[in-house]
């Protein structure tokens, strides 16, 4: 898990979250609203279908807009089977560590890779990837 997680607040524009993706030198980040919960995760490839695909203003459209839906998130003290398990149902790269209702840290596939067999990373990889 990468600890201390920079979040983008979810009023915060586009350009804003893209600016911080480049300094942080990742491709995602967590959006959290004004109370400090988590909104939903915002990567680089909405911003690029989205926004810049659509020929919108990353300046103008709001980080909060491109999270929908539910929030995937594995909780701080899951095992690496509920990983791979959560991973490979809702097919995600990353997954936000949640301690009650705050967020700790992401786990990425590069994580798991690191950590976990290479059978258990394969069989992964082809979930996520079909």
């Amino acid at each position: 898990m990468t600890p201390d997680v920079t979040c983008i607040s979810a009023t915060d524009s586009v350009q804003t979250a893209a600016e911080k993706m480049t300094d942080l030198g990742v491709g995602s980040l967590p959006v959290c609203g004004s109370d400090d919960k988590l909104k939903g995760m915002l990567t680089d490839r909405d911003i690029v279908v989205e926004v810049l695909g659509a020929h919108k203003d990353p300046s103008q459209v709001k980080a909060g807009e491109l999270v929908e839906g539910d929030i995937v998130t594995i909780a701080a003290d899951d095992d690496a089977e509920e990983i791979l398990r959560t991973m490979s149902r809702h097919q995600v790269r990353r997954l936000p560590v949640i301690d009650g209702h705050v967020l700790v840290g992401i786990v990425s596939q590069a994580d798991v890779a690191r950590a976990l067999p290479d059978r258990k990373v394969g069989e992964l990889l082809e979930d996520i990837s079909t």
